[in-house]
């Protein structure tokens, strides 16, 4: 069993509603890391990564707003998860806006870069696409655009971390549970040519084998799967804290499901767990569901 670090990233400028600064303080006041070390895991919690605040910044670019700044943290964010991987420990990484998965999953795909000259899996599970680039945001919304800069190339601030792009290819990057795309990110989801789960095809098929298939999508042929878990993918009546709910999203057992089989599969590589609210919460009902999908995600059992 591999340690797991835990790294805080308060970062609230990718969004227009401010409060996912204290995300990771909700998940730590769930008990996330003793509820870890009591599955067995050795656990050693990082702290919060410095972020600032919106108050303390110039947008100066409308088009991706606090770009500078938010690549900063991802910068910062990248080292620390690399250090960790390279120790032999998982990054679980607490948001925090999704824009924080430029640094988490580059420093996941540089490691497996380095260690096992394989690309990384990426399992994007979010109501949203996260693939706007400043030319076609409506909102220039940064944590709308992470996955296109894993993808790479723009934003350029974000696609560079780490000196290299992309870091993710599409052959290997499915997103998980999208209900809510703009007709522009529509276009730019279909043209990059990941694999895509929506909300009707998990309604369909089922979540089970929406899973087992994007774990073999992400899997094979790497060195493993980083999960970056946007906690909007559930419906608000079970995670009422984030920033943009969407009707219709993963109830409690399908979120676990997802969970579960990337568990059983062995792949866990590193984790997000992003976009909490505490603000726009009920007695930190989206955490404490947070904290039991990471122990899923960790192997939990039932029996």
């Amino acid at each position: 069993m591999r340690p797991v670090h835990i790294i805080g990233v308060p970062l609230d400028l990718g969004g227009n509603r401010r409060g996912v600064d204290m995300g990771p303080s909700a998940f730590r006041i769930a008990g996330l890391g003793e509820r870890i070390a009591a599955l067995g895991f050795t656990v050693a919690d990082k702290g919060d990564l410095p972020a600032p605040i919106p108050e303390t910044r110039a947008q100066r670019d409308e088009r991706k707003k606090y770009i500078r700044d938010i690549a900063k943290v991802c910068q910062k964010l990248y080292q620390t998860a690399l250090m960790s991987l390279e120790e032999g420990a998982m990054p679980l990484v607490l948001g925090g806006d999704h824009s924080l998965a430029a640094g988490s999953v580059a420093a996941a795909a540089m490691w497996a870069r380095t260690t096992k000259d394989l690309p990384i899996g990426l399992l994007w599970v979010d109501a949203h696409g996260d693939i706007n680039t400043p030319a076609m945001s409506i909102s220039g919304n940064v944590h709308g655009m992470p996955l296109a800069a894993l993808l790479g190339p723009e934003p350029a601030e974000l696609a560079g971390i780490g000196g290299y792009t992309p870091k993710v290819l599409p052959a290997h990057t499915v997103i998980i549970g999208v209900r809510n795309l703009d007709d522009f990110e529509k276009v730019a989801v279909r043209d990059s040519h990941v694999h895509v789960f929506t909300m009707k095809d998990i309604d369909r098929q089922g979540i089970a084998s929406i899973v087992e298939q994007a774990v073999n999508l992400a899997g094979n042929g790497t060195a493993g799967i980083h999960v970056s878990f946007d906690m909007d993918v559930c419906d608000p009546q079970i995670a009422p804290g984030v920033g943009t709910p969407v009707k219709g999203g993963l109830n409690y057992r399908e979120a676990h499901m997802v969970m579960e089989i990337v568990a059983d599969s062995g792949l866990l590589t590193s984790l997000d767990m992003v976009e909490v609210n505490p603000t726009l919460d009920m007695q930190n009902t989206t955490a404490e569901l947070g904290t039991e999908l990471v122990l899923s995600a960790l192997g939990m059992k039932i029996l």
